[in-house]
């Protein structure tokens, strides 16, 4: 028998997923390197193969281009009606993608996948409109050329001379179920170019001289076969894991692509993209945060964010790091994040840190160690040539008043060269002016300080280098001092300039720092979830000098919760951007590629229990789209405030679970109460009314007045547990008010010992209440009625012949009364919980019957009339003993007040 270890279970990425592609639809992409291929004849001739199969299959979008060949194939498949859009006084049509989404066909045809929607659509891309259609279960049969993804864009602009404005995230293609390569030999293409079966006549000519050209045709052909052949590999690889079949599995690759300010920062990341793609490797794109990032112009920070936004948009991460020493930060964080290659742009002096002699590249290459370092050039032409250090230019008055303030420390330090003159040597003064140099610098920045340091050099030569009052420098040692001078001004002036950025950088670093500090405190502090939504709108508007608002879902959808400034409505845009990011957790609106034409854009508010609302932030009038990082703080805050949402839901749930289990509780001990309580004394009158009506005339008069008297009690027991039920529901409802009046306690005690002469039969009732015991102002029937459910209680559960004892005396602060037996006691932990509805003591095998409702009514009365009640031990331990408090009787004028 042979032995084989492989493991045959799937591995745990293929398991996820297939569970992510459940209740998902299946996209199938028929891709070729050029238009003309046969595209669309080819997905055409495939949906007449499901059709015959009898599935359901409708034309969202086909475009003929007045193919003959082309729309006589859409005959037989059924063709949705477009959906017309103006734009600039123009009808256009698109594809009605709610129609098609309601219509929910089997399979839905949507040609050209890259094509850019019209302004005023849902998504800006078809693509997006796709990945919908996915989304709720459709299969999509589409097309595509290779020139259209993005990774690719500038490849193609460089073979064909001709640059593609419609492109789509190569993750798209990626995540395709099935791709069929559309292949066809640039020679024929170009045959079918000149017949007119691409473009109309006068088209063609101008396209073979132009993008058709056999050259341009080969390697967009080569490209395509490219990119298939590296599908068929990772569907190879999926193959071997979903199976588990064993093969050599290197650990995975990693690439990270440092962007800084260059204009060519683009081209930086899709060369990035391609090598991961090879690789089936991730990637991720860096930039450097030095002491100079608060000092680059806006178009460098422009262009950073977006790189940045073009990393993300292409499927890979983004991350800013702060360090001047770039090539440690970089390989740190390389280290950090197991990368394996690191691409940079190639080789610059001094550009990202302010040494002097090796470039940042060639540092990374020499300290590299066993990292894959790629250099990547064919910058662009407008590239800026100056490799100085950059400093944020100042301009307007803040520029001149830099220059004046340069002056007047120029004069400053000349004043106190004069005073000091005559006692030090001249090398003191050069000091002087070294520090005013310096402070401004610090203050206004490099220009100013520049500025400062030439001054100072003139007004030193001029007033204290010999010969005096002149510019002339006829000492050889006076032409060293003034050079080294200058030299030393021009130095500190730069490293004081230097210091001021890196004073502002730290400043902004502490201003996030303390920006998510005090938003974790505010939402922490905040207890309820109007106090949360609060906190929120209020902190992310202060954040981004905007406005902000928060979105819950209701009875309708979603509706405002909270809104800073006060916000009660949004636009019919806005608010299907919000749906929108609400159904499929991500970005949408201004600025983003979903509905970029409304007003507001929203961030889901995601948990792991899954979105509890989205967040709407709408910036200032000239910034469309936070830049990356604004945007990684508002994605962090939006996390922090659906935590704090979801904390305040838990709270409530909680509080819900408490009701419903206490609900639950009280339900079960009733139905218990009235199973037993209920049925035992109707039980007993039917018996005994039945007796007497069979054998009425054979019983004798003992007998029948036995019989007579158990109805009697029966009944009277019966009516005290529906009165207790009355009083219990009156007092949860507030409806029971004493109507008090002078009472003497004497009285209403022993009106209470004779309702219970009958349960007392077996027990001494002793009365004790103090000769100096005054009116009370008291309800009589409900005091009574408490007195009476105590007695009751005492004969219940004290033994035969043991007495029960009613005491009362007056104290300085109140009436204090005392109702005693010597039953079992109740034990210390139900003392307090005897007065709830419904709670019995436990007493073993000795049970005795009762509703659970006797105590709870005393309490509710006593607390009516300003009492307290609570259960104690006996006298010596043995038995209960029940403690009344009442307050003593006020004035009569106070009583009829009160009543």
């Amino acid at each position: 028998m042979m032995n084989d270890d492989r493991d045959d279970r799937p591995s745990p990425e293929a398991l996820l997923a297939e569970a992510q592609r459940e209740g998902r639809g299946r996209l199938k992409i028929f891709l070729g390197a050029a238009p003309g291929v046969g595209k669309t004849y080819a997905m055409l001739e495939a949906a007449h193969e499901r059709v015959r199969e009898g599935v359901d299959v409708v034309a969202g979008v086909v475009e003929t281009h007045g193919r003959k060949e082309t729309e006589a194939l859409l005959k037989g498949v059924d063709i949705l009606a477009p959906q017309m859009v103006e734009y600039r006084g123009k009808s256009f049509r698109e594809m009605d993608l709610d129609a098609l989404i309601k219509r929910r066909p089997r399979i839905a045809l949507v040609d050209e996948l890259a094509h850019t929607n019209i302004p005023g659509s849902r998504h800006v891309k078809r693509w997006q409109d796709v990945e919908e259609l996915l989304t709720t279960g459709i299969d999509v049969y589409s097309t595509l050329n290779i020139q259209h993804l993005e990774s690719i864009n500038d490849i193609v602009e460089q073979i064909s001379g001709v640059k593609v404005r419609e492109t789509l995230p190569d993750s798209v293609l990626s995540t395709a179920d099935e791709i069929e390569l559309i292949d066809l030999s640039p020679q024929d293409l170009i045959k079918r170019l000149e017949e007119g079966k691409v473009y109309v006549p006068e088209q063609a000519r101008r396209a073979v001289h132009s993008f058709f050209s056999p050259g341009n045709l080969t390697a967009l052909r080569e490209m395509a076969l490219r990119h298939a052949a590296e599908r068929v590999d990772r569907q190879m690889v999926d193959y071997m894991r979903a199976h588990a079949i064993p093969g050599p599995w290197p650990a995975r690759e990693r690439v990270l692509v440092c962007i800084d300010e260059k204009v060519d920062a683009d081209r930086l990341v899709r060369f990035a993209k391609r090598s991961a793609e090879r690789r089936g490797a991730a990637w991720v794109a860096v930039t450097i945060e030095t002491s100079h990032a608060h000092a680059l112009t806006e178009a460098e920070k422009d262009r950073i964010d977006a790189a940045m936004r073009l990393a993300i948009q292409l499927g890979g991460e983004s991350a800013t790091l702060q360090g001047d020493e770039v090539v440690d930060t970089v390989l740190g964080y390389a280290r950090e994040r197991n990368c394996t290659q690191v691409v940079v742009g190639r080789a610059r002096k001094a550009r990202w840190f302010g040494r002097m002699g090796k470039s940042v590249t060639e540092s990374l290459i020499e300290k590299a160690g066993e990292f894959t370092v790629v250099v990547v050039g064919g910058e662009d032409e407008d590239r800026p040539k100056s490799v100085m250090t950059r400093h944020k230019p100042q301009t307007g008055w803040r520029l001149w008043l830099g220059y004046l303030a340069a002056l007047v420390a120029t004069a400053a330090a000349t004043g106190i060269g004069f005073l000091i003159d005559a006692r030090l040597p001249i090398g003191n003064i050069s000091v002087t002016y070294l520090l005013a140099v310096m402070i401004v610098a610090i203050k206004f920045g490099l220009r100013a300080g520049i500025m400062a340091s030439i001054w100072s050099f003139l007004a030193f030569n001029f007033f204290f280098t010999e010969p005096r009052r002149t510019f002339a420098i006829t000492d050889v040692q006076n032409i060293l001092t003034v050079a080294y001078f200058l030299i030393a001004a021009f130095i500190v002036s730069n490293m004081a300039a230097r210091l001021r950025t890196q004073i502002q950088a730290t400043r902004e670093s502490a201003r996030r720092t303390t920006n998510l500090y005090e938003f974790g405190r505010k939402i922490t502090a905040a207890a309820t979830l109007d106090d949360v939504l609060w906190a929120v709108v209020h902190h992310v508007a202060t954040t981004i000098h905007g406005r902000s608002l928060v979105l819950m879902p209701g009875e309708r959808g979603l509706a405002i919760a909270a809104g800073y400034p006060p916000e009660d409505e949004i636009d019919d845009k806005s608010a299907g951007a919000a749906d929108w990011a609400w159904t499929h957790g991500k970005l949408a609106g201004r600025g983003s590629t979903t509905l970029p034409t409304a007003d507001w854009l929203f961030l889901p508010l995601k948990t792991g229990r899954g979105p509890v609302g989205v967040m709407g932030v709408q910036m200032t009038e000239d910034a469309d789209m936070p830049s990356p990082a604004q945007l990684r703080l508002l994605e962090t805050l939006a996390d922090q405030a659906a935590v704090a949402v979801e904390r305040t839901t838990l709270v409530a749930d909680i509080e819900t679970a408490r009701v419903a289990t206490e609900r639950e509780r009280l339900r079960a001990a009733l139905l218990s109460s009235l199973s037993h309580d209920l049925r035992t004394p109707l039980v007993s009158i039917m018996g005994a009314a039945t007796t007497l009506g069979t054998y009425d005339e054979k019983l004798e008069a003992e007998g029948r007045q036995d019989l007579i008297q158990t109805i009697q009690d029966e009944a009277e027991r019966l009516n005290r547990f529906v009165q207790n039920l009355l009083d219990m529901t009156k007092l949860g409802s507030g409806a029971l008010k004493p109507r008090v009046d002078w009472v003497d306690l004497n009285d209403v005690v022993s009106s209470a010992v004779k309702r219970t002469e009958r349960l007392a039969r077996r027990h001494g009732i002793r009365i004790e209440i103090a000769p100096d015991m005054p009116l009370l102002c008291l309800d009589a029937v409900l005091m009574e009625q408490v007195f009476f459910n105590l007695l009751d209680n005492a004969c219940k559960y004290a033994p035969p012949g043991t007495p029960v004892k009613v005491w009362a005396i007056k104290t300085p602060k109140h009436v204090a009364i005392e109702v005693s037996d010597l039953g079992p006691g109740i034990p210390p932990e139900d003392r307090e919980k005897v007065f709830d509805m419904f709670y019995r003591v436990n007493l073993g095998d000795s049970q005795t019957a009762g509703t659970g409702l006797g105590l709870a009514i005393c309490r509710g009365i006593i607390e009516a009339h300003g009492g307290s009640i609570h259960a104690e031990p006996g006298l010596h331990g043995a038995g209960t003993c029940i403690i009344i408090h009442l307050p003593l009787p006020p004035d009569l004028a106070d009583i009829k007040g009160y009543e």
